[in-house]
């Protein structure tokens, strides 16, 4: 036959998940092209295309606060990055004693460290926050930190534990065998072989931590403390007349972090995410 009949099974796939995916990315397309409107036409026109293009809102969001929008970024960058590299050093050492060391209780420990996961953040908040009052903490980063250098995110833990369990126990003994302790294993064998779920925990802890707006709001009372996610509630106001178009532009100037380290740790997020829970 010169013309075999195209299946069509594959390309109405390929055009159901292009759909979706158009639906899924509608919300900061609109939000992307609200940002380039003049204010008084966000809500008036609400197609995806801008009748006129202005770049003002930039320039005014950028400027409408105390500071400029840049100081509540680097205040972001500062939490995250401390709070990415706390989860990184106590979740893999967390994680390191219960994949590989023996010690009383071990079974019960992990259980309560799974249990964990399931209490809802909201229930532990207000007892937290009672602690930091009463250590005067409250306005610092410190709130927003030590629960990372404590290693409570038991998600992480369980991430790596499954993680590390993977790996063959002949590497540990190898290194045993040439007079490596506990801290040279974890440290020259396990870690880096562990790349995947280090890149897994660090990307999720940086997005979750850039966008926590409860926790940030809670504890930060002084505008010189604000991060992103409260200084951009600071351009809605329930009383007055609320700045649209500033904010939908700082919101576009948020997201570039996140989609820069995602895109920087795609590639071992999906191999964290793949060879996790094999064991």
């Amino acid at each position: 036959m010169l013309f075999r009949p195209l299946n069509g099974g594959p390309v109405v796939k390929h055009i159901l998940l292009i759909g979706f995916g158009l639906v899924m990315l509608y919300p900061l397309l609109w939000m992307i092209s609200s940002s380039l409107k003049p204010e008084e036409l966000i809500f008036r026109e609400p197609g995806l295309w801008p009748s006129q293009v202005t770049t003002e809102n930039y320039t005014e969001g950028w400027y409408a606060l105390k500071h400029p929008f840049g100081y509540y970024l680097w205040n972001s960058a500062v939490i995250t990055v401390l709070s990415v590299v706390a989860n990184l050093v106590a979740c893999s050492l967390a994680a390191y004693a219960f994949a590989r060391l023996n010690f009383p209780l071990k079974k019960l420990w992990f259980a309560i460290m799974l249990g964990t996961i399931m209490l809802p953040h909201h229930v532990t908040i207000v007892p937290q926050y009672i602690m930091f009052s009463k250590l005067d903490l409250i306005n610092t980063i410190w709130p927003l930190v030590m629960p990372k250098v404590l290693a409570t995110d038991a998600f992480f833990i369980f991430l790596m534990v499954q993680f590390i369990r993977t790996l063959p126990r002949e590497l540990d003994e190898a290194a045993e065998i040439d007079g490596a302790g506990y801290w040279r294993i974890f440290i020259r064998v396990v870690m880096p072989l562990c790349m995947p779920a280090l890149a897994t925990t660090a990307i999720f802890t940086f997005i979750w931590t850039w966008n926590d707006f409860l926790s940030q709001l809670l504890y930060l009372n002084n505008p010189d403390n604000f991060t992103v996610p409260v200084a951009l509630r600071t351009f809605l106001d329930a009383s007055s007349d609320s700045s649209w178009g500033p904010m939908f532009a700082m919101s576009i100037i948020a997201l570039g972090p996140i989609f820069g380290f995602f895109l920087a740790g795609q590639k071992y997020l999906i191999r964290g995410v793949a060879t996790t829970g094999l064991k």
